[in-house]
């Protein structure tokens, strides 16, 4: 008996070494936009505007978001929002970063940003892959971000992977709470769509939402899937400060299905990373190092923190 346990224990111990650990980051790049002055509302990123947003800040910010993910270990996925196009993700993955692939869709965003992702194409292969596209309460076409989706082939195993970023709080938390219940939804009714038909999908659901853990909408997408993202992921407690005050706006969420089979989530890994060159001071306070405050140039990396987990690869 003894025997026999020893061995069960020899080829556990095997098989967990022989597996390896990857990335599914989230990073809001804090607009990502071109030097070209193209359809949408991209003015306020151009080199004549009082930003001067030139080549030479562009390609610095490019240079800020791949130091971010080669810390990050190159993850095998990364979704982005404020991205202004394809382009950029065509510009960033430059360089040494041929192995990696672009799943992205030119959205209606009134801001001229969209989301999207870039993958590991050693590791994943691209099946499947779209965006969802939905009218905000008081609007009568679609106005805002959709939600880009992607179903990839891991070690023969499906993984999908959702990417967001929801209505802002411009016009006040509860006057916009709507819109972001009208994007929960939307993401909602997808998820349910696949795990109706394989209640054990592999689904990774992130972005930035705009909304803390405990508000109505992420609630909805948390009665489906499990948050990985929380206060204690991180030095701070949060992705994102406003006014001082440490808060998760960038979120990750998991099906059960991540949680078995060989290629699953490694348990506790949802990670909020604060890399010290990521953080400035400001009237005492320790926040994210922002590439603009208002039209001043600061040369930073983003408002926001990526949040990541680890994924267990055979």
């Amino acid at each position: 008996m003894k025997l026999k346990s020893l061995l069960i224990l020899v080829l556990f111990v095997q098989c967990t070494l022989a597996q390896k650990t990857y990335k599914i980051a989230f990073y809001n790049t804090e607009n990502l936009f071109d030097t070209i002055d193209g359809p949408n509302d991209d003015a306020e990123f151009l080199p004549q505007s009082k930003a001067q947003w030139n080549g030479a800040r562009y390609n610095e910010k490019l240079t800020h978001i791949r130091q971010v993910m080669n810390d990050l270990n190159r993850p095998m996925i990364v979704g982005f929002s404020e991205i202004e196009n394809k382009s950029v993700l065509t510009d960033l993955i430059q360089d040494g970063y041929s192995n990696y692939g672009i799943v992205h869709y030119e959205s209606p965003d009134l801001r001229g940003i969209d989301v999207g992702m870039i993958y590991d194409k050693k590791l994943l292969s691209l099946k499947e892959s779209g965006n969802i596209r939905f009218v905000l309460p008081g609007d009568s076409t679609p106005l805002t971000r959709d939600i880009v989706w992607a179903k990839f082939k891991c070690n023969k195993e499906s993984i999908y992977v959702m990417v967001n970023h929801w209505p802002s709080r411009r016009s006040g938390a509860d006057a916009s709470e709507p819109k972001r219940i009208k994007a929960a939804e939307t993401g909602a009714h997808f998820i349910d769509s696949i795990l109706s038909v394989n209640p054990n999908a592999k689904i990774v659901f992130l972005g930035d939402l705009n909304d803390h853990p405990q508000d109505k909408a992420p609630k909805i997408i948390e009665a489906r899937l499990n948050p990985v993202i929380t206060a204690q992921s991180g030095e701070f407690g949060g992705s994102y400060n406003y006014k001082e005050e440490w808060g998760i706006l960038d979120h990750i969420y998991v099906s059960k299905g991540l949680s078995s089979g060989k290629v699953r989530m490694k348990e506790n890994s949802g990670k909020i990373s604060s890399f010290p060159y990521l953080i400035t001071e400001y009237k005492g306070n320790k926040v994210p190092f922002r590439t603009y405050a208002g039209d001043k140039f600061l040369g930073g990396y983003s408002d926001h923190f990526p949040v990541s987990i680890e994924i267990l690869v055979p």
